[in-house]
């Protein structure tokens, strides 16, 4: 597994800002590379500041003709339900960009989600021109860090960590809006790069199990994350980062 790379902020503030540096500076290099740029967001309080950020604050430092942005997961619920994360990326960033319909790759939590799970790997394939047994290739994944070690909406223990053939699934987990659709560990691991961005210090016992935990991927699900030969950045503020060893970090 490569080693991820550990960066530790003073404070929230301080995280979302240099979260926002960091998928400015990710985007600016990808559409110098090859043109567009993919964003794959996530949901929670954290990244909503760091979306509202980007959208103004950082609004001029990307080429939003060039951005495409897709979702790791999604609860079952219609888009203008509180618990949507299309829901919240529209509150916090969407609206206030002028994007075109074709760049927003939404997963339809308001479908039945089996179909709402094949509908958004079909999407997948045709925008990533994917050959069978291909995975999309991601610029960038951005993930938080549920209290139980959960990524997306992959939860310990449930059948969808072993998936290795979908890039979509429909899960059922143990939380409020238990029906989801989410991406599988081989579509995450697959990204040029995942950022991680966890703040407060509810979640410093998950970062801690996640990074210097027993390795037990079933029970702590963001071990699943490697990304070999991408890139893995976990930015934490000190709260967060509280129980993890002396040297992490550095």
């Amino acid at each position: 597994m490569a080693k991820p790379q550990i960066i530790i902020l003073d404070d929230a503030q301080s995280l979302f800002v240099r979260a926002a540096e960091e998928i400015v500076h990710v985007s600016g290099e990808a559409i110098c590379t090859h043109g567009q740029f993919s964003l794959c967001l996530t949901g929670g309080n954290t990244p909503a500041d760091v979306y509202s950020l980007i959208a103004t604050r950082f609004h001029l430092s990307v080429d939003w003709n060039a951005v495409h942005l897709f979702w790791g997961d999604e609860r079952c619920v219609p888009p203008d339900d509180p618990a949507s994360n299309y829901g919240m990326a529209n509150r916090t960033m969407l609206c206030r960009l002028n994007l075109d319909a074709s760049q927003i790759h939404r997963i339809r939590g308001e479908a039945e989600p089996q179909a709402a799970a094949i509908e958004y790997e079909n999407e997948l394939r045709e925008f990533f021109s994917l050959e069978p047994g291909e995975f999309p290739r991601f610029d960038l994944v951005l993930l938080g860090l549920g209290d139980n070690v959960h990524i997306a909406s992959l939860f310990p223990g449930i059948p969808a960590l072993h998936e290795t053939q979908r890039l979509a699934v429909a899960v059922e987990v143990d939380a409020p809006q238990r029906r989801r659709i989410t991406l599988t560990p081989p579509v995450l691991n697959h990204a040029a790069r995942v950022m991680f961005i966890v703040s407060g210090k509810n979640k410093a016992e998950a970062v801690k199990l996640a990074l210097e935990g027993p390795r037990d991927p079933d029970k702590y699900p963001a071990q699943l994350i490697d990304a070999n030969p991408g890139e893995v950045m976990w930015l934490l503020d000190r709260p967060a980062a509280a129980l993890l060893s002396a040297s992490a970090g550095k």
